[in-house]
């Protein structure tokens, strides 16, 4: 018997803050289950209601930083599907926030030590990145989008292990 994919950590790159004006320009998944885990990323036109449903199929839980308040509506709104009736979702930036662990993503994988390859690279930047590939057709462009979004994803399960177990941070006061 097959065993499926348990855990899924999503992050997807866009045209911009909203998907009543943007598009989903990259759905990263890292599907884990146990040892074995497994890199989708759909670019594009992939970016569709069927390739979505088959890359998550068998999933329990989903994984996000602020997917609650950007992933899960913009994917909802442009794609129409609603996550959560799928998987369960967990936000992790609620577990950061409840460990006193402020600020956008970037800014807890460095208060935690989690460590990047590509440095200095923003949500903007990814923008920036597609529209070059898009309208030059660079590839380099491309490959830099897809390598950022694959470290987004990696690194939320890096940070999913880091926060178990840890417990609230305490100020002195």
């Amino acid at each position: 018997m097959k065993s499926c994919l348990q855990d899924a950590y999503l992050d997807i790159e866009t045209t911009g803050l909203s998907w009543l004006d943007a598009e989903i320009t990259v759905i990263g998944v890292y599907l884990v289950n146990g040892n074995d885990s497994r890199l989708v990323q759909l670019v594009g036109k992939e970016v569709t209601v069927d390739n979505l449903l088959k890359t998550i199929n068998g999933v329990s839980t989903i994984y996000t930083y602020n997917g609650s308040r950007f992933d899960l509506p913009f994917i909802h709104g442009s794609l129409g599907i609603d996550l959560e009736t799928i998987a369960d979702h967990h936000d992790l930036m609620y577990d950061c926030w409840r460990c006193n662990l402020f600020g956008g993503y970037k800014a807890v994988e460095q208060q935690l030590g989690i460590s990047r390859r590509l440095q200095g690279i923003t949500g903007l930047d990814a923008v920036l990145l597609w529209q070059r590939y898009r309208e030059y057709n660079d590839r380099k462009a491309l490959n830099l989008l897809l390598e950022y979004n694959k470290e987004d994803v990696i690194n939320l399960k890096v940070l999913n292990e880091r926060l178990e177990g840890k417990t609230v941070l305490k100020f002195e006061s």
